[in-house]
């Protein structure tokens, strides 16, 4: 890195370091009492279940032993198995109890809990100052009112103590009948589950306690449970965090001291086994973690992340060796990107640190370590597409100049300028397309050329012999081929005009049977080729029939952006894509790398990949030297990207190693990451189909297992949504600023770029299990379908789209859909459904042949170059 880079590098981890500690500012609380009132209690250790396995009597003792001196009293919730020990050991460790008989659906069940109850409290009446019999039966509707009381008024009867059940406050107001059957009312002052704020939690527990006090005035009021999580989902305004939960029960202690209050906090040990029942939130209840460790300080200043400073150390540390390698070759780049890639990798290392850490700080259990795997393996790829997209983005706009000396392009004489055979693969195509083609061809202002037409396997003789009857009257410089059968698609048409190319042509060109060229596209270009290493030269591929109607104009603005950005940020580091046509070749080098790849459906980008692998150059000129056709309708559209994201995968498994450096070639570090970066967002939309499905999985178990299924965690729902909008904002800056869209222009290339996601994540998925899918010409000239054709070639996304947006909708529609997380969740779903809409929408615009090209605004030619003049004209001049 350059002294400018390290000073940026620099300036953004100070800043890095000074964000962790803004956030991370110490925050006074009252301190923690010497002695609680009382905890609530569960001995239980692990994810297992009471009814799985209940925890020894010696694992309860170290737990009543640890709260000793620290609390008066322990709540307890059944009598069942090795609870029934507690009220002894308290007894031992000099500290009361609340004793509890758990009340469920099962009759029986609750007839054996109350009578072990009646058992033990003779035996330890002496410190059980209090009995709760069931814990918010009416809340879950296990038993209903006349039901619990008769198990009220049995305990009653025998006991001496006060006796109570448990509810929160709203079921006490509900049922006035029930506060007359009992001693005290034992009420649930939870904030956290009701959405509401940590700083207005102790305020608003306050004022239902005051509540149940004015509309009963002569009951005594027991606080059963009062407490905040450390981690969970977040409902509504109230937060779980571990600060928050610090922050809740020092103030709410403070408040009681002052105020008299009777309360049992919630909970002193965490129970990862409630995640099952409760969902993430009832794991971390608890003052003390599972492993018995106190979760936040007692008497000092509260902060958000303890161990930030350590943290802030990885985020930067990650961020200078992302930047280290990014500022590798930045010295053309001015301050502004390199700020820009600065920020935003510290942005992404601090959030990647934060994940990792907010993740392995939950109790993790087989499903959640699977889980937590395969999403930091999908965060991961979101990370890597992020960076380089920004890096394409900090390249495109932010460059002092060119990298790249250009070539010197001396004018050459007639006599001084090379052979050239232009080879045009055909198959099928319409006669008179083709001979507007070669009409072009023959205008070229060029001294010596041929130009090979190959006709592979087009069947109907009235389609190909008008072609042939037309190279003859063009003369002996265009030689036609009809061949079938011909292997190898379009590779091997081009391997056999390469084999039938003139002896004395050193250069071979390549167009697409639909391409009018310009007359000086080999007179402007082929001194290229002056350079010794000079291998491609290759030309954009632009299109006439963009202002033919709204779709051709969408489609127009939408290729654009590849010619007019990528191709030009790649060619700074000699890392084209050879594209089929509008290209030439040397064709020494072209023998050399032995020819056209007759395996691959995207011969031309697999070619160029080869010639870079030998340390040969290619350059792109980006100006419109020839304009083809664009495909008709929408499902032609996407077969000709389903070619070039099929083809892409293809040669990646081919030249995966080489692309890796494993290989030994000549490719450069710049080419190597082009390549690879280059092919990161169609890989990334290949995962993407799994992860939507993925999606819809865990939506349809959130649906029908809402007390089981919460939403994915936040922190990785944060990710997609970030790629989302950041690509969006990648490309509406770099349209309006380097293509020179229009606002209708960008959002149009936007759109069609968003409806070719689903069957390029097709192309991807499907090139990463198969090898061999045919090659699919791209037909011009068709008739656009009809509307219902429309809907039926989107017929996938449409699908896909309804049962996204009603996943959406009817998740909305759980109990606890008005949580943030569900809300987030949903909004996910809509924005995974937003390329498939793009899809259908798309499609019925291709399906309006008659809808104008000014609607969108069709673009002109990719910098269409002034006229050449030749040497004669110079002269002359």
């Amino acid at each position: 890195m350059n002294r400018s880079s390290i000073l940026i590098a620099i300036i953004m981890g100070v800043l890095t370091l000074m964000l962790w500690a803004l956030v991370n500012a110490p925050d006074p609380e009252p301190s923690w009492p010497g002695k609680v009132q009382g905890f609530s209690f569960s001995p239980m250790r692990g994810i297992k279940s009471p009814e799985e396995d209940m925890p020894t009597p010696a694992q309860i003792r170290e737990d009543v032993e640890l709260l000793a001196g620290k609390v008066h009293a322990l709540r307890t919730y059944t009598v069942q198995g090795t609870f029934g020990s507690i009220p002894a050991l308290a007894e031992e460790f000099d500290m009361n109890v609340s004793l509890g008989a758990w009340i469920s659906k099962d009759v029986e069940a609750n007839k054996v809990e109350i009578q072990r109850l009646l058992e033990l409290y003779p035996q330890h009446h002496k410190n059980i100052v209090r009995v709760f019999v069931g814990n918010e039966v009416l809340l879950r509707g296990d038993q209903e009112l006349p039901e619990l009381l008769k198990y009220l008024k049995r305990v009653k009867s025998k006991v001496w103590a006060p006796v109570s059940t448990a509810e929160p406050w709203h079921i006490w107001l509900k049922y006035p009948e029930l506060v007359k059957q009992v001693d005290f009312i034992a009420v649930h002052l939870l904030p956290y589950w009701e959405g509401v704020p940590v700083d207005k939690a102790v305020e608003y527990a306050q004022s239902r306690y005051e509540q149940l006090r004015q509309t009963y005035p002569d009951k005594p009021i027991v606080i059963a449970e009062v407490g905040w999580p450390s981690k969970g989902r977040t409902h509504q305004g109230a937060v779980a965090s571990q600060a928050n939960q610090a922050k809740f029960l020092r103030r709410f202690l403070s408040e009681a001291e002052i105020k008299d209050y009777r309360y049992y906090i919630m909970e002193a040990f965490d129970q990862p086994w409630k995640t099952s029942i409760e969902g993430e939130a009832g794991a971390y209840w608890g003052v003390y973690d599972a492993e018995r460790k106190p979760k936040f300080p007692f008497t000092e200043p509260v902060v958000m992340i303890p161990e930030w400073r350590g943290l802030a150390v990885i985020a930067i540390t990650l961020a200078v060796l992302v930047l280290a390698l990014l500022f590798r070759d930045s010295a053309g780049l001015k301050p502004r990107g390199r700020g820009f890639l600065a920020v935003l990798v510290y942005a992404i290392t601090t959030l990647a640190v934060w994940i990792v850490y907010d993740y392995s700080h939950q109790y993790m259990t087989i499903a959640s370590l699977l889980v937590g795997f395969f999403l930091a393996i999908a965060a991961l790829g979101v990370l890597l597409v992020l960076l380089a997209e920004a890096h394409e983005w900090a390249e495109a706009l932010w460059l002092k100049g060119s990298r790249r000396a250009p070539m010197p392009r001396d004018i050459m004489a007639d006599d001084e300028l090379p052979m050239v055979s232009i080879h045009v693969p055909a198959y099928n195509e319409p006669p008179e397309m083709m001979m507007q083609t070669l009409d072009a061809l023959a205008e070229l202002d060029y001294p010596r050329f041929e130009v090979l037409v190959i006709d592979n396997n087009t069947q109907n003789e009235a389609v190909w012999q008008p072609v042939r009857d037309h190279c003859e009257k063009l003369g002996p410089q265009f030689r036609f081929f009809h061949l079938d059968p011909l292997a190898g698609f379009k590779a091997g048409a081009l391997n056999y005009a390469l084999r039938e190319t003139e002896s004395e042509a050193s250069i071979v060109a390549v167009i697409d049977s639909d391409y009018r060229v310009d007359r000086h596209w080999l007179r402007d270009l082929v001194p290229e080729f002056n350079a010794p290493e000079m291998a491609i030269v290759q030309a954009p591929q632009d299109y006439r029939d963009g202002d033919e109607n709204a779709f051709k104009a969408m489609c127009l603005a939408e290729y654009r952006g590849f010619f007019h950005i990528g191709m030009i940020t790649r060619n700074e580091r000699n890392a084209i894509i050879q594209h089929g046509t509008m290209t030439l070749v040397r064709r020494c080098v072209l023998e050399e790398v032995g020819g056209w790849s007759e395996w691959c459906i995207t011969e031309d980008a697999e070619l160029g990949l080869r010639i870079f692998e030998r340390g040969y150059t290619a350059t792109y000129v980006p100006r419109s030297r020839g304009q083809g056709l664009m495909p008709d309708t929408f499902i032609d559209y996407k077969k000709q990207r389903f070619r070039w994201a099929y083809g892409a995968v293809l040669i990646m498994r081919e030249h995966l190693s080489a692309l890796l450096g494993l290989t030994k070639t000549r490719l450069t570090r710049g080419q190597r990451y082009h390549f690879v970066a280059g092919w990161l967002p169609w890989l990334a939309d290949g995962f993407n189909l799994f992860f939507n499905f993925a999606a819809m999985g865990w939506t349809l178990g959130m649906i029908w297992y809402p007390e089981y299924v919460a939403p994915p965690d936040l922190i990785f729902i944060i990710l997609p949504i970030s790629l989302f909008v950041f690509k969006l904002l990648k490309m509406f800056f770099l349209y309006r600023l380097r293509v020179e869209a229009t606002l209708r222009q960008s959002l149009a290339a936007g759109l069609a770029g968003l409806a070719l996601s689903h069957v390029i994540a097709r192309a991807i998925v499907t090139g990463l299990i198969t090898r061999r899918v045919g090659f699919y010409r791209t037909p011009k000239c068709k008739s656009a379908n009809a509307l219902w054709r429309s809907v039926m070639d989107a017929r996938e996304e449409l699908l896909l789209m309804l049962a996204m947006s009603l996943a959406a909708w009817v998740v909305l529609q759980r109990p606890d859909g008005e949580m943030l997380d569900i809300r987030i969740w949903a909004v996910v779903l809509l924005i995974q459904a937003v390329p498939y809409a793009a899809a259908v929408v798309v499609s019925l615009i291709s399906a309006m042949p008659g809808l104008p090209a000014s609607v969108i605004g069709a673009m002109g030619k990719l910098n269409s170059p002034s006229p050449v003049a030749t040497v004669n004209e110079k002269k002359s001049i």
